[in-house]
């Protein structure tokens, strides 16, 4: 028996809380929204500088909408932000990519700090991984060093660049300072993870769905 689905945004039909002129769906967690809950998120927005980088969010998507890459918007949010060292944590296999970012970011005025993930060289079996995980490399991933280190550049905003799955989530959660993703991991799919869903229902329809 399959388990009932609660529905939630991704259902719904309308996003009448974008256009405003439409009808919320029973489910809405707009329409059905606590008081308490809005007031908490945007008492939130006073925190720290909460509220400046939203601020300087809505004007990049403004200023640049359609018409600036992702890595024109990172230095216009870090202006806007008054961001000068910026931080880079990237993967090992993308370092190409974090070369080129560091490059542009210097020629434009910013001073690019790069911490790379296999920083240390710590062994994956010294933190339990399984032997065979080795075979692709010995020397573990290690977020949480990278992000020690950047904390300890004292950067002002951090960018990563293409960190494993899991190993950006350790990252987020230990940088002192904000983040932002400039690349996410694919192999399959050259880095482009979305391609996998725009296919979803062609060419990965048995992989993701099986018989359905």
């Amino acid at each position: 028996m399959e388990k009932e689905t609660i529905p939630t945004c991704v259902d719904c039909g309308t996003q009448n809380c974008k256009y405003k002129d439409r009808t919320y769906p029973d489910f809405c967690p707009t329409d059905n929204l606590k008081e308490e809950d809005r007031q908490w998120a945007l008492e939130r927005y006073d925190e720290g500088c909460n509220r400046e980088i939203m601020i300087a969010s809505a004007e990049v998507e403004y200023e640049g909408y359609c018409q600036w890459t992702r890595v024109q918007e990172i230095m216009e949010f870090a202006r806007k932000i008054g961001a000068h060292r910026i931080g880079i944590a990237n993967c090992i296999g993308l370092i190409r990519e974090a070369r080129i970012f560091a490059r542009i970011l210097r020629a434009n005025g910013f001073e690019a700090y790069s911490v790379i993930c296999k920083v240390a060289g710590q062994p994956k079996t010294s933190m339990g991984i399984p032997a065979q995980c080795e075979s692709i490399g010995a020397a573990m991933c290690n977020p949480i060093l990278q992000a020690r280190l950047l904390n300890e550049a004292h950067t002002d905003l951090n960018v990563v660049i293409g960190l494993c799955v899991g190993h950006d989530s350790l990252f987020y959660k230990y940088s002192d300072a904000y983040v932002t993703t400039l690349v996410t991991k694919d192999r399959v799919t050259g880095n482009n993870p979305t391609a996998a869903l725009y296919t979803a229902d062609s060419y990965y329809r048995k992989k993701f769905f099986g018989g359905k």
